[in-house]
């Protein structure tokens, strides 16, 4: 019975590590992995399939070996303003235009004018770029709040939300208001961010109270 089962661990775990392969950022290539090897592994007992086994043990350890790594890594994160015209914010958006559609498909970098507008940086390389139109109220409406592939690990979140919370309130924001949101991913993004769904009338809007 346990040895018929055993080929849909193996088709599970190839198809783990075929996903890490496509994936945009090192911390989910790893998970992708670790996961692929954990099945690999369940697969090669069922079959008594020694060198599978041993291979994706290996494996196994270097995967959590850089999960540790990455987690425990010590980054330098910035917090850089900018008006709008300058030359490296607008290349960045340039040059990530198509992606940067895929999540705000109504942005265009003339929205950034008379915003507050500032980009993070991680390392000393570029991960986020921010816009948003201040209320009177105290709401911070999002006009774009983009993150590279490469650092899609919530912690650019974590960095503006939470350790830069004094800087925005020092802005008059009371609370980060999306009004809507176009893709999938951000909007779990912003669920384990805080942001909570606020129903007035026909309108529903994604909120986070500083």
């Amino acid at each position: 019975m346990l040895v018929s089962i055993a080929p849909y661990f193996g088709y599970l775990a190839s198809l783990c590590l075929i996903v890490a392969l496509l994936v945009g950022s090192d911390l989910r290539f790893r998970w992708f992995n670790t996961l692929g090897n954990i099945l690999f592994i369940v697969y090669a007992i069922l079959l008594l399939a020694l060198p599978v086994l041993l291979t994706n043990i290996i494996l196994l350890v270097i995967n959590i070996f850089a999960l540790v790594k990455i987690y425990g890594k010590q980054e330098s994160f910035d917090l850089i303003e900018f008006e709008g015209n300058e030359k490296l914010a607008t290349k960045f958006m340039n040059f990530y235009q198509k992606d940067i559609a895929a999540y705000f498909p109504q942005f265009t970098p003339a929205k950034v004018q008379d915003q507050l507008n500032f980009i993070v940086t991680r390392d000393l390389v570029i991960a986020n770029i921010f816009s948003a139109e201040l209320l009177q109220n105290g709401d911070a409406i999002v006009q774009l709040n983009y993150t590279t592939p490469k650092f899609r690990d919530f912690k650019v979140g974590s960095f503006i939300f939470e350790k830069e919370r004094d800087y925005l309130l020092s802005k008059g924001i009371t609370r980060i208001v999306y009004q809507q949101v176009e893709h999938k991913g951000h909007l779990k993004f912003l669920e384990v961010a805080g942001f909570k769904k606020e129903v007035t009338g026909d309108t529903t809007w994604l909120v986070k109270y500083l």
